[in-house]
């Protein structure tokens, strides 16, 4: 099992780096796998197909940052859901910032790989909502829980919309970005919460 992780993470790793190349349309299965050291066979056992590849990357990369988050959140100890929605967004923004994955398929549209954070995010998006409604839930249970899937929903995709749509100017720096999250999630989440 572990070498299976680890081929499969060989794979994630090769694909990563044809993406951040900018060859990701260009690519072939068989210059995947050679670049991990497999066969392409081994490639399509893993995965089925290059489109396969491309989600499973983009939901390695969703765990990475939920995993950065809830450590940063950790760090910080909100002691509201409304700081630690403002916490979780703007170390969100900022690591985006300089991802090389994100920038690779956010600055060139030939990759077809946006989508995945758009018309097919689900994976992304039900990650980041799934974090958030289980911290939450979590570290303030009496939250009403629809109140809770809703906000949570909400707040996963402003935050994936800031990344594939960053904000220039003053109103566009982390800090900013997580004070607009903060102010929704209190008029949202924490009404009638004393």
């Amino acid at each position: 099992m572990a070498e299976s992780r680890s081929t499969r993470d060989a794979l994630l790793d090769a694909a990563y780096d044809v993406i951040v190349a900018g060859d990701w349309r260009k690519a072939r299965m068989v210059d995947v796998a050679a670049a991990a050291g497999v066969s392409r066979q081994t490639l399509y056992n893993e995965f089925g197909s290059k489109d396969a590849v491309a989600q499973a990357l983009a939901q390695r990369e969703a765990e990475r940052f939920i995993e950065g988050t809830n450590r940063f959140i950790d760090e910080v100890h909100p002691g509201r859901p409304v700081d630690a929605v403002a916490a979780a967004t703007e170390w969100t923004i900022r690591e985006a910032s300089d991802n090389p994955l994100l920038k690779a398929v956010l600055t060139d549209d030939t990759h077809d790989l946006l989508p995945f954070l758009t018309t097919r995010g689900e994976v992304v998006i039900g990650a980041a909502r799934r974090n958030i409604e289980s911290y939450w839930r979590s570290h303030w249970p009496d939250l009403p829980a629809q109140d809770v899937e809703l906000v949570s929903e909400m707040v996963a995709r402003l935050t994936i919309s800031y990344l594939v749509l960053p904000s220039d100017g003053p109103d566009g720096s982390a800090e900013a970005i997580a004070a607009r999250m903060a102010q929704l999630v209190e008029r949202l989440l924490m009404k009638g919460v004393s």
